[in-house]
C-alpha cells in the first residue's frame, strides 16, 4: 500500500508501507511527520506561508489522534467532496495510470516494484500534476 502526497509541481512524498502493514491513526500521523520533513527539505516556503492538505474521510484521517496532530501543527484541511466521500483524486488520477503502467510486469522483490513506481512518478510531466489539482478543486 502506498501513501502519496503531491501538489501541482509533483510528488512531495511517496511512502510505501511494508507488506502486511495497515494504516491506522498512529501510522498516518508518523507519515505526516515524514511529510513535514519532506516539505522542510523540498519546499520550506510552504511551512512558512502555509498550505492546505486534502485527504479523504478514511478513519485514520478523521480519528481524534490525527485531528489533534493536525491542530497542533496548524495544518489547514480542505474538506473532502461530499459527492465522492470514498474517492480521493489520487485514487483515479495517480494510482489508476500507475496500475496501467505496472500491468503485466513481474517483479522479483517488493523493492523492484517500489523502484519502478517511484521511477514512473519521477518521469511524469508537470502538466499531469496540474491537471490533478485542477480536478481536485473543480466542483
Amino acid at each position: 500500500m502506498a501513501i502519496k502526497f503531491w501538489d501541482a509541481k509533483g510528488v512531495i512524498l511517496l511512502y510505501i508501507l511494508p507488506q502486511g502493514q495497515f494504516i491506522n491513526a498512529g501510522l498516518y500521523c508518523s507519515t505526516l511527520d515524514r511529510l513535514r520533513d519532506a516539505i522542510r527539505c523540498k519546499k520550506p516556503v510552504l511551512l512558512r506561508r502555509g498550505f492546505v492538505l486534502q485527504h479523504n474521510n478514511a478513519t485514520p484521517h478523521s480519528a481524534n489522534y490525527t485531528q489533534q496532530w493536525l491542530q497542533r501543527c496548524g495544518w489547514e484541511i480542505l474538506p473532502h467532496s461530499a459527492q465522492n466521500p470514498d474517492l480521493a483524486t489520487s485514487d483515479f488520477h495517480l494510482f489508476g495510470p500507475l496500475k496501467c503502467h505496472l500491468g503485466g510486469m513481474a517483479f522479483e522483490t517488493e523493492g523492484d516494484l517500489v523502484g519502478e513506481s517511484k521511477n514512473w512518478f519521477a518521469h511524469l510531466d508537470l502538466d499531469f500534476f496540474r491537471v490533478g489539482i485542477y480536478l481536485l478543486l473543480s466542483p
